[in-house]
């Protein structure tokens, strides 16, 4: 029995997790003296509730189980499961977080270059975002290709966000594309 890598475990819960209309976001498993960590970030569509995390928690716990029991994996001593959501450190690597996240601010490094923009719309086809800034007070459109190189998180947003930004931020993709160039 070998102990389980973080890519097999995906693979083995990925089904549970798609039962529920859920994406495996994190996985880390580690040994812990005698026994393991296995901290399992889940995110949907829909913000996943703590009633929904237990299910899906108990669901896990029991299919690790018979894993172990079978010879498949061992945890040695015993494992403690941790089964929450990622958080907003989770750094954007697919189009579904840029949907998640719409009309959440978002910080953008490109180019050694960090700034910040308000997320609209999602492409049809989830190759672009619209995103949404200010220079000086007056609301720019940029169309990021989510094939550029850049990385991205959720900036934390105290304050109420400015009217005309959210409402760029609820065009539709090609409707914003068109105002961002009659903007120019």
């Amino acid at each position: 029995m070998a102990f389980p890598s973080d890519e097999q475990l995906i693979e083995l819960i990925t089904p549970i997790a798609d039962g529920h209309r859920m994406d495996v976001e994190t996985m880390k498993v580690t040994r812990a003296g005698k026994k393991s960590m296995v901290v399992i970030g889940l995110d949907s569509d829909t913000r996943p509730s703590l009633d929904e995390l237990e299910v899906l928690s108990q669901e896990i716990s029991e299919l690790l189980d018979t894993a172990e029991e079978a010879g498949r994996y061992s945890f040695g001593a015993g494992y403690t499961l941790e089964v929450s959501t990622p958080g907003v450190e989770l750094p954007f690597t697919a189009p579904r977080h840029w949907r998640r996240n719409r009309t959440r601010l978002v910080k953008l490094a490109q180019n050694g270059v960090d700034s910040i923009w308000r997320i609209g719309a999602l492409s049809d086809d989830g190759t672009a975002v619209i995103l949404v800034g200010r220079n000086k007070e007056q609301p720019v459109i940029l169309n990021l290709e989510l094939t550029e190189t850049y990385s991205a998180v959720v900036e934390i947003e105290f304050a109420k966000p400015p009217v005309t930004e959210l409402e760029l931020a609820g065009l539709n993709f090609e409707d914003a594309l068109k105002r961002g160039e009659e903007d120019k």
